[in-house]
């Protein structure tokens, strides 16, 4: 992992944050979230979360529970055993077999960088 990707934090399971989350760099959580999500950067989600908010980041891995609206930038990956419920605005949306999703998803191009 080059340094640029490295996780500069991690809410550990166990933990539980109620309110507006905003960060840069990579964020792991595997605790419990309510409220919003924003970063730049990218969000991974572990197997045993639970987030219930809203979503806003490049990136956005999950193998928990999310249940709310994600936009993502750059990319949903949802691996399982993930389970989603929501809607999902991203140019690029990869599903992985086994995955319980119930959602929308809209699809947008990705804005290149002038």
């Amino acid at each position: 992992m080059s340094q640029s990707n490295q996780i500069c934090a991690i809410i550990e399971e166990g933990c539980r944050f109620e309110g507006n989350l905003s960060f840069n760099g990579v964020v792991r959580i595997a605790g419990t979230i309510t409220g919003s999500i924003f970063s730049n950067d990218t969000l991974i989600v572990s197997e045993g979360a639970i987030i219930n908010a809203d979503i806003n980041a490049n990136i956005i891995l999950i193998s928990g529970t999310v249940k709310g609206n994600i936009k993502a930038t750059s990319r949903v990956e949802i691996k399982k055993p993930a389970r989603f419920e929501g809607t999902i605005t991203s140019p690029s949306l990869i599903v992985e077999e086994g995955v319980i999703f119930h959602g929308v998803t809209k699809m947008k191009e990705k804005r290149s960088e002038l």
